[in-house]
Formats: structure tokens, C-alpha cells, sequence
């Protein structure tokens, strides 16, 4: 939640409603949902334009509650969030300044001592601050519908099946703390460890619990964090369980599965269908259709008199062990066989038991993604059946987190450096492959209903399991907010160069995507990552091979997608980038041990390089998520970086190659200009302009080091400078040095610097980032003449054309736009994209499953391709060539 802003800080808020606010239009990102539905959502503004005391209100009369996430420097509102909960949900809306209208059932909130009750008008929860029961219970009306909400774990103690032990944990709640409460959403957070019945603890959560006015459902994200380091106890099975009270007769209780599209298993616990004896059509159609039974009585008696003989199917299990496909079985009861129900490919996520008197609905998002997964209903014969949804099957092997080679004797910084990095690309260290402090979260949905729904209402309901309904604004709104420092402009194919360079960035995307796909990038640990390079020999991505395999936001092709979906709106990018987020932001980074803080270079696995580095776990990549969702998980990972600083006094990121002696000091720290200071940067921004806790002294950091950068001999290209933790500056170096990497810029340097620049009046830093935004691409000679040497065998040029461009912008300099253009359409190197290149893909029989392949293309060249791309067309878009 953002605070109130400090005047001084961000300056006077009394001025700074300067323009009209401007109305806005919305609409949901894959078109208006089927059924009632909630969204969460973020809308930017331009500077000067809306004060922290604005209110808001939907033209239609739709209820809206609205609250700030972000503040302009002068104190005027950058970003608000909105949320909304209509029973039937408009095909668009306009934001407009006002008074917004009262929800007819608001959601209400009362924080007592030892529980939160929360009642949505529709249903209530009661979530308890102590013990294993995040939700004890949930009504609907009068009505009882779940129970004993708890999370539960599997542990066993090793992989191997010799005296394999396994042992059960369940939450142990710690904190609770009511983070938002109505009028239209409330959010409960929940604290805690999961802990056997021995006292032992381990795996921390945190999970907050989404409830809106008006529903009948309520969203859980359930966050954890991985607290060992792969070796020993291994995580068997994760997941969240309910019980649900079963009142009806076992003939009128019914179970639900969705799998593929809207197909369903559909069952009644005791099924009076395919008899020898026919109970009577009428009888049949209403179990069918999930309706109360008539009176036995009135039945065939033939069938009422034997119906103690009809087997009652109490536990069904739907297990998705891998993206390709589920298998569903059913028994009577615990301790008799299973029986084979049927079989699917990718299941929903989606799954019901109770009766004609309600029930509870539940699922899982990413379900057959993030596999392996499962549901579980159990005992739904008895009068509490159990609820369990997996997001780690129990019947997958369990989850595997050891290191993937034994060194194979890289001993020596000597061995790893150009022994393993020569030949793999993967930088190895003895004890830094550890999955320790690892996270992930998952969303879940649960409904409270009234009776068992018609199989139209559960596939809807399965819809918006697999893809959460999300309003977004229109593009143009975005582009005129002037929001992630104004480097995108709306897709336009007007003129024929744009086109071409529309349809490469396309080409770009749709591959990327088909790719998933086909090479089943899915996975618990894996789904939103891409791989890094292809090997053109197997015709297979280098998923063995060291530093060429899971990329890990290596040359942020998170901020190619993000940038993607802001100019162009698109459903599919959007959600691509949001599984990359969810991702990178929980799996390549760490959140608990001395690395937290850190993100871990591209590899085999996601944890393995030892290289731990700022550019990887930048607040950069998750920016765009938070503002665009105000998604409160994105906002935590945030708040976790705003004092990264200190993860360099815990390890020193170029130990392997420095020449001279150096012992990490807070009071001069070696820090880096570019994806160092980049990622720092970033964190300190999010910080400030979300008014966190640590706001005022993340400002005096940005303004510190832009100050001590800019007064540098040499500026940027300075390369990196002494740190001083206590007054957040650099040391200005007494003598001019050249130190220039390709990479320095390629890790959200470039888009902090836009943004900074906008925010913050440094002109000596404006005026050192312009220099290198010169020069890069500049020749030798012009280099040596501004810096008193070259610098050297730089690449990367045609990703480093949008600094050309941004230097030609604000120097209005058209020789600079035209070397953007240049530099970004004919190429230097066989990596890079030629404007006139061969953009075909072709077909591959000889891999395991037939797939496209397109050997020329990088997840590097094509980061920096669309991101050069975008961005010249928004700042030198005026200044093609002709052809």
C-alpha cells in the first residue's frame, strides 16, 4: 500500500493539480468475462495532474474503490489502483474523475483479537491469527460450505526409494495483518512456516486472501520460500486443503472436474444412472443436471429398496504430472482400489464437491503449466469430505532441487574461469548452486456456492481459473501518461519501413511463444523462463549446456515484453510477460540467506551459475507488473531490494577477475555503473515513488550516487566508483579511467537513466549519460578524442541504437537519429538482426516432437532487437530512411 507522501520528499502536493484529469478508457484484456467477475487494476497519469485527494468514479455507475501507488516528484498522483467486482461485468468503462458509487453489498471487514471475520455480502470467512487454520471456516447465508482451511506439506527425507520417510506439515501461522478493507476489496496477509506435529518448521508463506464485494468467491496467492539447500527434505507434495460439510444424501452430492475446454467429469457420489433398474427418467435428468432428487419414495422401488447396494465413490483424484496429460481415478474409501476414470491433455484447474444444499468450488492457476498438480476430493460419503488442491503432486516423484553435476574439480577460480566458462558458458563455484531462498507464488480461487452449478456456470468459472480477468487501460493513455520513462509509442505500420519492423517484432513474439510450446517450457520451477541459445546441430535449445540454457533475464527480454504489451494492448504478450514476471522475480532471485537480494545468472538450472547479481534481480523487470495490477507479491519483491546495497559488503560480483586487493567496506564499496548501479537504481526509484517506509533515504541514494556518477572524470564511462553506504555516494575518482563492458547498459541501465532524467534535475548526470549514449557507437577516434582512449572491441550496437536515439532526441541532433537507424538496420555481426535478413523459421522431423527452428535467432539479439526497435520508432519514429 502506498503512504501518504512526504512534502520533503516529493515536494508540496497543494499545486500540483495543474490540468484537467483526463477521463480513461478501459477494458478487459481478453474481452469481457462470461460470468459475475473481479479485476484489480492500474492506471498511470500524467505530472501535475492528479492530487493524492482526487476520487474516482466509472461512468456507468459501475462501483470503483481507487487509492494511490505512486507520486510524481511534485508530489501529483503517477499511478492509482482501482478495483471493481460487477455481477455482470460491462464490455468497457471510463475512469473519471468524481464520486465514486457505493456497492450495494460492501465488503466489510472486523479485525478481532484472535480472528478476522470478512463478509463480502455474498459469503463470509473468518481467518484466524494463531494455530494451522488460515480460514476455519466460510458461510454462505447461514449456510456452512468449508471448513479448516489449512496448507499442507509432504516432506520426505531423500530421492531415493531405501527407508524413503515421509512426514506431514501444516501452516503455522505467525502474523496477520489486514492490508486493505473495502469498500469494494479487502486483503488479509498471512505469515507463517509450515510445522510437523514434532514442533519442527520450515518452507515460510506468506499468503493473502482477496475478497470483493458482491462475490461469491475469494482468490488466494500463496507465496513460499524454499529454506534448504536441496540436499536433504525434499518437498513430496504442497498444497491447500479444505474440509466441506456434506449434508445432502449421497445420491444428491455431486463431484466436477473441467478439463480441456469446457469438458467436464461430472459424477454423483452415488450415481442412480446405467441401473440394471431404472429409477425413473425424471430421477435421472435431475441427477444429471445436479438437481435434487424427488422423494426415493416416488422412485421404482426396485431401486429405493436396493440402494444400499450402490457403491458410494468418495474420493476422486485428477493428477496433471506433466503439461501433456491428466489422468482422473476414483475409490469408495480409503483402503479399497482405484478405478480408472478417464483421461485428458491439459486440465482446467477446476473442481467442485457438495450438494444440493452448496458446495465448494476451487482451482488453480497455471495448473497444467506449472505441473506437476493435482485435486484431490476425499470422503465426500461422509458427512466432511476433504478438499486438497496440490500444487506439488504427492504421485509425482518428489521435487528435486540438487545441484546437477559434482564440480567435476573446478576448484580454483583459475579452473571455473576459463575451465568450465571457456567450454560451457557456466560460471561454477563450489556451494553457490543452492536453491536456498528460492520462491514461488501460486493463485487460487475458491467459491462458496448455494448448490451444485449448471455445467455452463462451472465453465465459466474454470475460464477465469486459467486466466484471471484483467482490466488494462488503453494504449493511448499509457503513451500520453508519459509513465517508464515515454520510450514506446502505439503500434503504427503506416509507413513501409514500420511496417517491416512491426511485422519483425511480431515474428519475434509469435516464435518465442510457438516455442513454449513446442518445446514444453512448463514446469513448476520453469514455466515463464526462455531459453537462452540454440544449438543448430541437435536442433534443440542448449537446455545441457551451462550458460546457454534457462536465460534468466539475461539482456531483459522481460523489458522487451513489457514495453510489447504497452504500445500494443495485446492479450498474449501480457500474459507472457506476467509468467515471466511471476518467474524471474521469485525463481532466479533470493529471498532469504546472505543472497537475498540477488538474482543468479543464466543456466541449467535456475539457481545453478555461481554469479549472483543485482542485473538479474532488478526492480527494473517487475515495475511494469506492479504498476500495471498493483499485485501486492510483485510489490513485496519491491520492498525486498530497497536496501541491496548491502548484499555487496556479502559478496563481491567480479571476485573471479579483479587484479587488485579488495576487501568489501561500507564505506567504499566497488559498485558498478551499469548493471550494478542499474539494478540499484530501480529499487530506490520503486521505493521512492511508492512512498515506502524507507522513501526519504532511497531518494537521498538516487540523487547521491546520480550526483557523484555525473561529477566523475569520465561519467559513465568511468565504469564503476567507491560507495559510501552512510551518505549514499560515490567517491569521485581522482584521475580519468576508460571502462567499458557491452553489457553495462543492457540491463535496464538505458530505461532507468529515461526515467531518472525525467524525475530528478542532475545536469552533470544528464549530461554524462548523454556523452555515453554518444559515444558508444561512436568511432574510436571520437571516443579517444572525449575520453583520452577508445573503448575497445564494444558489440552490441544494434542494441545500444536506441541510446543513439535518445542522445538525438535531447541533443537534436539528426546525425545521431540517423546513426540509430543504421546501427539498428545494418548490422555488424552474424547475431544481430538485419533489417533485410532472411525472417523464416523452417520445420524439424528429426527432434523428439516435430518443431519450428530458427538457428539465427537469440534470446539476446532478439531482447535488445525488439527493445532497440520500440524505442527508436518513439523517439526518432519521424526520422526513418526511406527504405
Amino acid at each position: 500500500m502506498a503512504a501518504t507522501p512526504l512534502i520533503s520528499v516529493v515536494g508540496n502536493t497543494q499545486s500540483a493539480q495543474a490540468a484537467a484529469v483526463p477521463e480513461v478508457n478501459l477494458t478487459w484484456l481478453e474481452g469481457k468475462p462470461g460470468t459475475a467477475a473481479v479485476s484489480t487494476w492500474g492506471t498511470p497519469w500524467p505530472r501535475a495532474t492528479v492530487t493524492k485527494e482526487q476520487t474516482f468514479a466509472l461512468s456507468d455507475g459501475t462501483p470503483v474503490q481507487s487509492w494511490p501507488i505512486a507520486y510524481w516528484p511534485d508530489g501529483s498522483v503517477k499511478w492509482t489502483a482501482h478495483a471493481i467486482a460487477p455481477t455482470t461485468p460491462a464490455e468497457s468503462y471510463t475512469l473519471v474523475a468524481g464520486a465514486a458509487a457505493a456497492p450495494a453489498t460492501p465488503v466489510t471487514v472486523k479485525d478481532e483479537k484472535n480472528h478476522v471475520d470478512v463478509d463480502t455480502g455474498v459469503i463470509r470467512a473468518r481467518i484466524r491469527k494463531s494455530g494451522s487454520e488460515l480460514v476455519s471456516q466460510v458461510w454462505r447465508g447461514d449456510v456452512e460450505i468449508a471448513r479448516k482451511g489449512q496448507l499442507v506439506n509432504i516432506k520426505q527425507n531423500k530421492i531415493e526409494h531405501d527407508s524413503v520417510e515421509r512426514d506431514e506439515f501444516l501452516s503455522n501461522i505467525q502474523k496477520v495483518v489486514v492490508e486493505q478493507s473495502g469498500p469494494i476489496r479487502a486483503v488479509v496477509r498471512i505469515e507463517g512456516k509450515h510445522q510437523d506435529k514434532k514442533g519442527k518448521s520450515w518452507l515460510p508463506f506468506t499468503v493473502r486472501l482477496y475478497f470483493y464485494a458482491g462475490a461469491e468467491n475469494f482468490r488466494m496467492a500463496h507465496t513460499f520460500v524454499y529454506d534448504r539447500d536441496g540436499q536433504e527434505d525434499f518437498i513430496a507434495g504442497l498444497g491447500v486443503r479444505f474440509r466441506v460439510p456434506m449434508r445432502d444424501a449421497s445420491y444428491d452430492r455431486h463431484v466436477r472436474f473441467v478439463g480441456d475446454g469446457h469438458g467436464m467429469l461430472s459424477e454423483a457420489v452415488k450415481g442412480i444412472t446405467g441401473l440394471r433398474r431404472d429409477p425413473g427418467a425424471a430421477v435421472r435428468a435431475a441427477q444429471i443436471a445436479g438437481q435434487k432428487l424427488p422423494d426415493p419414495a416416488t422412485w421404482d422401488q426396485r431401486v429405493t429398496t436396493r440402494l444400499q447396494y450402490i457403491p458410494e465413490w468418495g474420493d476422486y483424484t485428477l493428477s496433471q504430472l506433466s503439461s501433456e496429460g491428466f489422468t482422473i481415478k476414483k475409490r469408495t474409501k480409503k483402503g479399497q482400489g482405484w478405478i480408472s476414470v478417464d483421461q485428458g491433455k491439459r486440465a482446467s484447474g477446476f473442481g467442485y464437491v457438495g450438494g444440493v444444499t452448496g458446495g465448494l468450488g476451487f482451482g488453480l492457476n497455471d495448473f497444467w503449466q506449472r505441473h506437476p498438480a493435482q485435486l484431490d476430493v476425499k470422503n465426500a460419503h461422509t458427512e466432511e469430505a476433504e478438499v486438497t488442491v496440490w500444487l506439488w503432486s504427492p504421485e509425482a516423484q518428489p521435487m528435486d532441487l540438487r545441484f546437477y553435476h559434482d564440480g567435476m574439480g573446478q576448484d580454483t577460480y583459475e579452473e571455473q574461469y576459463k575451465g568450465g566458462l571457456e567450454i560451457t558458458y557456466e560460471d561454477y563455484e563450489p556451494g553457490f548452486g543452492t536453491p536456498y531462498g528460492i520462491a514461488r507464488t501460486n493463485d487460487l480461487t475458491f467459491w462458496a456456492l448455494a448448490a451444485t452449478p449448471t455445467a455452463q456456470v462451472l465453465g465459466a468459472m474454470a475460464d477465469q481459473v486459467r486466466t484471471r480477468p484483467q482490466v488494462i487501460n488503453s494504449v493511448e493513455h499509457l503513451v500520453s501518461a508519459k509513465v517508464f520513462g515515454g520510450l514506446f509509442s502505439p503500434v503504427d505500420r503506416a509507413h513501409p519501413v514500420k511496417k517491416v519492423i512491426e511485422d519483425h517484432l511480431d515474428f519475434q513474439f509469435d516464435f518465442y511463444r510457438k516455442q513454449v510450446e513446442e518445446r514444453h517450457w512448463y514446469g513448476f520451477w520453469d514455466y515463464g523462463d526462455i531459453m537462452h541459445t540454440f544449438d543448430e546441430d541437435r536442433k534443440v535449445w542448449r537446455y545441457d549446456i551451462g550458460g546457454y540454457a534457462w536465460d534468466n533475464s539475461e539482456l531483459s527480454p522481460d523489458l522487451w515484453l513489457w514495453y510489447a504489451f504497452l504500445r500494443s494492448g495485446r492479450a498474449d504478450i501480457f500474459r507472457f510477460a506476467e509468467a515471466m514476471t511471476r518467474h524471474t522475480g521469485e525463481v532466479d532471485v533470493y529471498h532469504l540467506g546472505p543472497w537475498a537480494g540477488l538474482g543468479t545468472r543464466h543456466g541449467v538450472q535456475h539457481w545453478a551459475d555461481s554469479a549472483k547479481q543485482q542485473r538479474i534481480s532488478t526492480a527494473s523487470y517487475r515495475r511494469f507488473y506492479y504498476f500495471l495490477t498493483a499485485d501486492e507479491r510483485t510489490g513485496d519483491l519491491l520492498s525486498e531490494l530497497a536496501e541491496s546495497e548491502k548484499t555487496f559488503l556479502v559478496l563481491d560480483p567480479i571476485r573471479k577477475i579483479r587484479t587488485e586487493p579488495y576487501t568489501p567496506n561500507p564505506n567504499a564499496l566497488s559498485i558498478g555503473f551499469g548493471t550494478d548501479w542499474s539494478g540499484l537504481a530501480a529499487a530506490w526509484l520503486a521505493e521512492w515513488e511508492r512512498q515506502g517506509p524507507k522513501a526519504e533515504a532511497c531518494h537521498t541514494k538516487l540523487r547521491g550516487t546520480m550526483e557523484t556518477i555525473g561529477a566523475q572524470p569520465n561519467g559513465f564511462v568511468q565504469g564503476s566508483g567507491l560507495y559510501d553506504m552512510d551518505t549514499g555516494k560515490f567517491a569521485v575518482a581522482a584521475a580519468p579511467v576508460v571502462s567499458v563492458s557491452h553489457l553495462s547498459a543492457m540491463f535496464g541501465l538505458v530505461e532507468m537513466c529515461a526515467e531518472l532524467i525525467d524525475l530528478i534535475e542532475v545536469p552533470a548526470f544528464k549530461s554524462a549519460w548523454l556523452d555515453y549514449c554518444k559515444y558508444y557507437n561512436g568511432t574510436r577516434a571520437e571516443q579517444t578524442a572525449r575520453y583520452g582512449a577508445h573503448f575497445g572491441n564494444v558489440s552490441l550496437k544494434q542494441g545500444h541504437a536506441r541510446l543513439d536515439a535518445y542522445a538525438a532526441v535531447h541533443l537534436k541532433d539528426d546525425a545521431l537519429a540517423a546513426r540509430a537507424w543504421q546501427k539498428f538496420m545494418t548490422v555488424d555481426n552474424v547475431w544481430e538482426y538485419a533489417h533485410n535478413g532472411n525472417w523464416t523459421t523452417t520445420k524439424v522431423d528429426s527432434t523428439l516432437n516435430p518443431s519450428t527452428a530458427a538457428p539465427w535467432i537469440s534470446t539476446n539479439s532478439t531482447a535488445l532487437f525488439g527493445l532497440s526497435a520500440i524505442q527508436n520508432l518513439a523517439l526518432v519514429g519521424d526520422k526513418l530512411p526511406s527504405a
